[in-house]
């Protein structure tokens, strides 16, 4: 039987904000050119895969609160290299996350009489849209290693990483890392997040081109004691 997902469970996570509670629509979409290379004597036309391409279009509610619906994607209007990631199964570890690199090409409000004031932004894709899986989506009060989830195989082009932090109330620094591993046993380094300070909230994007064995791990370690950080950690074939 097949295992549809219901809408609701959707998250997004842009730069350092989690957008899901002023969203309700996201759609991503992939693309790729198809090269025309018809002969003569031919009776049907020929093609050959080109260039990827894709974005995001995000539509919601408005709210003009400090650090909310607006003042987020207002800020981000025509601005390069948004780390912007897409669950489409919710939070869950091992679940679909879809991820790309983004320009925010358009920003639009729509304030109709009758109805509440609404929101759409549009993302175009800078180095395509990968879809991959969650590591880990969690708000963490001490240092901890995720579960592992497998890939299914080894990822011979790489491998991109992406980490969000919404919301940090710790006053020390904290790392975080993506392990891999071959045989899901013994565990190194794939990817180091650049260290996030004490109450600082940021995200982050490591695109790596070297191979990626098809089991990896999310790992944090919070130096602080006391307070919490919310975070997720998410992976794609590059």
């Amino acid at each position: 039987m097949p295992t549809f997902r219901h809408g609701k469970k959707t998250a997004v996570f842009l730069n350092s904000t989690d957008m899901s509670s002023y969203l309700n629509e996201a759609t991503v979409t992939r693309e790729i050119e198809a090269n025309d290379i018809t002969t003569f004597g031919s009776t049907s036309r020929s093609y050959i895969v080109g260039m990827d391409d894709g974005g995001v279009s995000l539509t919601g509610l408005f709210d003009g609160s400090a650090n909310a619906s607006d003042a987020v994607l207002a800020g981000r209007v025509l601005q390069d290299n948004n780390t912007l990631t897409v669950l489409p199964e919710g939070t869950a570890l091992g679940s679909r996350a879809i991820l790309t690199s983004a320009d925010e090409t358009a920003y639009e409000i729509s304030m109709p009489v009758a109805d509440v004031v609404a929101l759409s932004a549009t993302f175009q894709a800078d180095g395509g849209v990968r879809q991959g899986f969650n590591l880990i989506t969690t708000t963490g009060t001490a240092s901890g290693t995720a579960t592992s989830v497998d890939f299914g195989s080894t990822m011979s082009n790489g491998a991109i990483f992406h980490l969000h932090v919404p919301a940090n109330t710790y006053g020390s620094a904290t790392t975080f890392k993506v392990q891999d591993s071959a045989n899901n046993s013994s565990f190194a380094d794939v990817a180091t997040f650049t260290s996030v300070n004490g109450s600082a909230t940021t995200s982050e994007r490591i695109v790596n081109t070297s191979s990626v064995n098809r089991y990896l791990r999310a790992v944090a370690t919070i130096t602080g004691s006391s307070g919490s950080v919310s975070y997720i950690i998410a992976t794609a074939r590059r």
